[in-house]
Formats: C-alpha cells, structure tokens, sequence
C-alpha cells in the first residue's frame, strides 16, 4: 500500500472515530427485565431501562432488596407473612426522593400516594404470601402491603384504599 492509501484510510479512519460514540451506559441504568414485566414506573424518574420508563422483572426487583413482615389484612383470613420490595427503596432506586405516585392496577383502579407520609415508608409491593408467589387470583402478582397490625395508623380507611392489589404501573407525580 502506498504512501497516498495509508494517508487516506488513516484520515477515514479518524473521521469515523470522531463521529462515531457507543451509548453511554450510566451507573444508574436499570437492565433490561429478561422475564416477564410486572411493574412499568412512568413520570418523574431518572432511572430507566425503556424509553421515559422502568420496567421491572421479579428478578430485578428483588435485586433492588426485600423485607418481610407478618401482618392480618381486612381481606384475608389470619395473620401472613409478606415478602416484597419496599416502596422507597425502589422510589430510591428510581432517583425519587419525594413526590407523589399514582398507583394503577390491572383493572385500572388507581390511587395516589403522597410519597412524604409516614405510613408510606412501611408499605412494601409485596410478590410472596408465606413465601409462595402471589397469583393474580390472591391479588398478585404484586399487592401494596403496609404492615395493619404494627400500628392503628395503618389501620384506616385511606390506608386500606392505597392498599392496591394487582398493581401494574405506577407514575410518579412531579
């Protein structure tokens, strides 16, 4: 090859570089979920792994760290035990430190939770009833569980409505 060719692919391949940049990927960055999506989080989020959401797996959110808890509910019989992801951790994992989210299950019923009340720093988005999946005939795969018989705070009527079953999405409010 000539002393012209070398030049010439020399500066091609300079061109190239200087426009061509792989994607970033942050630190925060989810994954993508490898099985079956339980949760998209929508709105005011800077952590995501589609575009303007996050979805999640089962995996992903027990990555993101799990509590347990026993507790009786208004809708069952007796007193479970319930594993799930805790609501502000997985609002921290998603840069959310404040805010209000809405709550949307499957059915479309939805409600809204002001992220800054205290009873929302126990509640957890539980997937396991006596370590067992929730199904969605039990109100799975994921239900906002707070713990009912820790406290009569959490043992009232807007408590038991932000209590939502077959929950699906939520957005966060700015």
């Amino acid at each position: 090859m000539n002393s012209l060719a070398r030049l010439i692919l020399c500066i091609a391949a300079l061109g190239l570089a200087a426009f061509w940049h792989p994607a970033p990927v942050a630190a925060n960055d989810l994954p993508v979920p490898e099985g079956p999506v339980l949760l998209t989080v929508t709105g005011a989020i800077d952590t995501t792994n589609a575009e303007d959401a996050a979805h999640f797996d089962l995996d992903m959110l027990q990555a993101v760290g799990t509590e347990t808890f026993e507790t009786s509910t208004i809708w069952t019989e007796g007193t479970q035990s319930f594993t799930g992801v805790p609501l502000q951790a997985l609002m921290a994992r998603l840069g959310v430190d404040q805010g209000t989210i809405r709550a949307t299950a499957i059915n479309d019923y939805a409600i809204e939770i002001p992220l800054d009340d205290p009873t929302s720093q126990a509640a957890i988005l539980a997937f396991a009833i006596d370590g067992s999946p929730i199904s969605r005939r039990q109100k799975g795969p994921l239900w906002l569980v707070y713990p009912f018989d820790s406290g009569t705070q959490f043992r009232s009527e807007v408590i038991y409505a932000r209590s939502i079953w077959q929950l699906d999405r939520i957005h966060v409010l700015p």
